[in-house]
């Protein structure tokens, strides 16, 4: 057996080639360690005279939610003594304990080879694998920590007193694999929440408080989303409705009926003015909007993820950092920023603990699309890794390649879109840059929509109804009043102007398998490049921030850890999905 498939076909006349297989059993259940969930694909050989010039069958399984695939090609080291095995039946075989994603579905494929050189005798099914509540997997560790066997029993009271106040008094058992609950009540529309913390118990008691007024509606859902370590933030909740009404007391039913009536007088006020106001007045607001200026309130946090293009190019990404930071008051997360760190934990180490934190907060991820970063994408894709002129300059390498293999499984993920924001600076780049998986959200142009992007980072909404928020210095023709907004506005111009100078620029960044060996030879005999510093200053009005950023003289030097890693971190699906090969084993049925 064997898990590499060779991209060429192996083709004979139609004379000479075999029939194609049928479709044999088939299974979904747990591996043999009760870890994970798997899925057992068998076939059968048809009893015909064609056996006799079978040499091979390949089996495909592609995972269509997350674009990933698995290739075995089985070996038939001799002929088939017979068109049947010794009982009297088909020749079968099976691809058993492929590990799957519970509720992911799969393209399975089979073909036996040679192929006909003309036609396509190649049979295909889709396989849906079921989610964590199937029987079938359910006692998966996998679906275990992803709450599967969790019951929780939950109960709900209504209670009120005499002072016009309302409790609901939720119980329910807790999970042995999430440490923290959030119990929340809808009523009207409107959402109240409170978080719990488990503590070793085995069942908890929430009470929520309200204000008579608070519950309008006899009918309240009550909502418990657990945290189980699995799905973390992304688990579902169990739901229940509870019917209930109070008597209200005479005196407050009065009072209600007062307010509702002063609250119409004043509409009735209102529209009366504003039909008999005069319409040349424009100091009215319906004759003259302002956008409401908007003041950021609490710092936040951002990873920035790019490809190292061009020097030019990566000044602007510098250039744009210092403008967070300093204009915008934005804590910016950049690899050539925290080198110290990124070298004393490593590339993927680095990577996987901001992501961690980003997950965990309110923070957010700005992918920045260009020309290397679409180049990358569709050579992770094609298992023909690039590399470019920057990426053996810069002291901490290739880092797009490894975020894109950490991030876009994550990223596909619906729930996880609003911590991810896309997009490319439309002067130097374009829309065309921006890779396949990330064409399903909103992608910005920079500097364009710089304000809308800001807004995400803060998590605020820049349009509410009635209101419209604007935030100072940051619209497209402002941006570049401020020091650190017009040292970015010089640097899109320089690489703009370069750009019509050069119109082959990205073809003449790349690296040419001779330059590689021209380098692996210079570095035998000059183990130790220089390296230059640059100081980049961030200057603010409270504050300096000031980022050394190290980097090799502008000469063609490659990192062999770089390519081992630019080699591995494969995910599309003409690679070979690792998780999926791990498990993969092979029966035969007599």
């Amino acid at each position: 057996m064997s898990v590499n498939c060779s991209d060429e076909r192996i083709v004979a006349s139609n004379v000479l080639s075999p029939t194609g297989p049928d479709w044999g059993p088939e299974s979904v259940g747990v591996d043999k360690q009760g870890l994970l969930p798997v899925v057992n694909v068998g076939w059968h050989i048809r009893s015909d005279a064609s056996i006799r010039s079978l040499d091979a069958s390949e089996i495909r399984i592609v995972d269509e939610s997350a674009n990933q695939s698995l290739c075995v090609q089985f070996q038939y080291s001799c002929s088939f003594p017979r068109m049947q095995n010794p009982n009297s039946n088909r020749w079968t075989f099976s691809l058993d304990e492929v590990v799957v994603e519970p509720g992911h579905t799969y393209m399975v494929s089979v073909v036996n080879l040679p192929e006909p050189e003309f036609g396509d005798n190649r049979i295909r099914k889709q396989i849906t694998v079921p989610g964590c509540f199937d029987r079938r997997i359910q006692m998966a560790q996998m679906c275990l920590e992803n709450g599967s066997l969790w019951d929780p029993n939950m109960s709900a009271a209504v209670l009120a007193d005499d002072k016009s106040k309302v409790s609901i008094v939720v119980d329910f058992e807790t999970a042995q694999y999430s440490e923290r609950y959030q119990v929340s009540i809808m009523n009207n529309g409107v959402l109240y929440s409170k978080n719990v913390s488990k503590e070793n118990r085995t069942s908890l008691n929430v009470t929520l408080e309200f204000e008579l007024w608070q519950l309008p509606q006899c009918e309240t859902l009550i909502m418990i989303k657990p945290f189980f370590i699995r799905c973390k933030n992304d688990c579902g909740s169990v739901r229940k409705r509870v019917m209930y009404c109070f008597n209200y007391p005479r005196t407050w039913v009065i009072k209600v009926v007062m307010g509702m009536l002063a609250i119409g007088g004043c509409l009735v006020y209102f529209m009366w003015s504003t039909y008999h106001k005069d319409p040349l007045d424009t100091s009215s607001p319906a004759a003259k909007e302002q956008p409401e200026v908007f003041q950021v309130q609490e710092r936040r946090r951002v990873l920035i993820i790019y490809s190292l293009d061009h020097p030019l190019y990566k000044d602007i990404v510098l250039k744009l950092c210092a403008f967070l930071a300093t204009k915008c008051g934005t804590e910016v997360v950049l690899d050539l920023l925290d080198s110290t760190r990124l070298a004393v934990l490593g590339g993927i180490q680095w990577l996987d603990w901001h992501k961690e934190q980003i997950e965990n907060s309110s923070d957010k991820i700005l992918i920045l699309c260009s020309r290397g970063v679409q180049a990358k994408w569709r050579a992770m894709c094609s298992d023909r890794p690039i590399f470019l002129k920057e990426d053996a300059l810069s002291p901490v390498g290739d880092m797009l390649t490894p975020s894109l293999s950490l991030m876009v499984p994550h990223f596909i993920r619906s729930a996880s879109f609003k911590k991810y924001i896309v997009a490319y600076f439309d002067d130097v780049c374009s829309e065309e840059d921006i890779p396949s998986p990330f064409n399903i959200t909103v992608r910005y142009k920079l500097m364009k929509q710089f304000e809308e992007v800001f807004f995400r980072i803060l998590d605020t909404e820049k349009q509410e109804p009635g209101r419209v928020k604007q935030i100072e210095g940051l619209l497209e023709d402002k941006y570049h009043q401020c020091p650190s907004g017009r040292a970015l506005h010089d640097a899109i111009e320089a690489f703009r102007d370069y750009q019509l100078e050069h119109p082959r620029w990205f073809e003449e960044e790349l690296l040419e398998s001779s330059e590689l060996e021209l380098e692996e030879t210079s570095d035998e005999m000059y183990p130790y490049p220089k390296a230059i510093t640059n100081t980049i200053t961030y200057s603010g009005l409270d504050s300096e921030v000031v980022g050394h950023v190290k980097k090799q003289e502008r000469e063609v030097t490659i990192n062999k850890t770089n390519l081992y890693m630019a080699e591995k971190l494969h995910i599309c699906s003409t690679t070979v999905f690792k998780p999926l090969i791990e498990r993969a084993g092979l029966t035969e049925y007599y």
